[in-house]
């Protein structure tokens, strides 16, 4: 919700500045990527959704999204065996958008209903590799007629799937199952599981790497990358006394640090890489690295832009009072706050020319 809110100061602004008040960002921009509940968002942006609709989708369909499944399936004999949503709600939800009228059949990633290219990130739990995959219909994986198996041709497999593989959130959701022949399945899970939770930095090797065969120019001049994040918190022990350090603890402390540390490298990579234009502080000895210059005598690939709203120790313990379960993903009445910071951040910070 806090992207959201973003992205339609963003789509405000342009449409402002280009004087097109039916404009929408996939218009402005060629190359959407998105990863876990990013994917939706980006997928729907890309398919050329004006960003009130997909507010709107949200809004609707979260609460059916997340509908709990039932505790016999959940828990059983003292183990845990499925996850704590159902996924058929999810499913249904972007089969019923991700659908071609033309064939009446659930649109494939190679649908030219698609208006950008378009980058959804996942993890291939049966190989244990991450699949940054794309429409570009170049890249290697991509190669094959309509009437192949997706085993052949990813382009392929149906869009819905793909955006619900990447959002499989481990203990939220079940993988996604995706069989990719007659004799070969894949399991996915959530792409925050991999490096490219922020997908920002696999976005531009991908346009601009020669084994990716999109041939992109690496130069700020050509290249721009606006990055939006969904709001940055640290994963901190609260009582540090050693009763209070457990295997729990471990369990949920170190994977949603890690996600958080992987997250905020990528921006810091990004910000070395490109030329910053905008971004808060990577932290207080680092900055916003702004002015960090060439690294090791190469020129800045891209000029990049970072909008993220990071929440304060203050502001945390806040909404967790106000809440209850504070920044957990389903924890749905935090909706209106989420959307009220990201209103104000982006009334605060989203500048036309950041955009251009």
């Amino acid at each position: 919700m806090l992207s959201i809110e973003i992205l339609a100061r963003m789509e405000e602004l342009l449409r402002e500045h280009h004087g097109k008040p039916d404009l929408v960002l996939a218009d402005h921009f060629q190359f959407i990527a998105g990863t876990s509940a990013g994917a939706i968002v980006a997928a729907l942006l890309s398919w050329g959704d004006p960003v009130d609709t997909v507010r709107e989708l949200f809004l609707e369909r979260s609460a059916e999204i997340f509908s709990r499944a039932p505790l016999w399936k959940v828990w059983r004999l003292g183990r845990l065996l499925r996850a704590f949503y159902e996924s058929q709600a999810l499913s249904r939800f972007l089969q019923e958008h991700f659908h071609d009228e033309a064939t009446g059949k659930p649109a494939l990633l190679r649908t030219s209903k698609l208006k950008t290219m378009l980058m959804l990130c996942m993890r291939n739990a049966s190989t244990g590799s991450a699949w940054p995959i794309t429409n570009n219909p170049a890249a290697k994986f991509n190669q094959g007629d309509p009437g192949d198996d997706p085993m052949l041709c990813n382009m392929n497999i149906p869009l819905w799937q793909l955006v619900r593989a990447s959002t499989a959130a481990p203990v939220y959701f079940l993988p996604e199952h995706i069989a990719m022949d007659k004799a070969t399945a894949f399991e996915f899970m959530d792409g925050a599981t991999t490096a490219y939770n922020n997908p920002a930095l696999i976005a531009v090797l991908t346009a601009t790497l020669p084994c990716y065969h999109m041939g992109w120019p690496a130069d700020r001049e050509r290249l721009h990358m606006v990055s939006v994040g969904t709001g940055g918190t640290r994963s901190v022990l609260k009582d540090r006394s050693w009763a209070a350090y457990n295997i729990a603890t471990n369990l949920r402390n170190v994977p949603l640090g890690l996600i958080e540390n992987i997250t905020v490298q990528q921006d810091y990579l990004c910000r070395v890489l490109g030329d910053c234009i905008f971004g808060e502080e990577i932290d207080g000895e680092a900055g916003c690295l702004s002015d960090c210059g060439e690294v090791a005598g190469g020129r800045k690939q891209f000029s990049y832009v970072r909008y993220d709203h990071r929440f304060l120790k203050e502001e945390i313990e806040g909404a967790k009072r106000r809440y209850g379960g504070g920044f957990d993903i389903d924890n749905l009445r935090m909706i209106p706050y989420l959307t009220e910071v990201g209103r104000g951040y982006a009334e605060r910070n989203v500048r036309v020319e950041h955009l251009l």
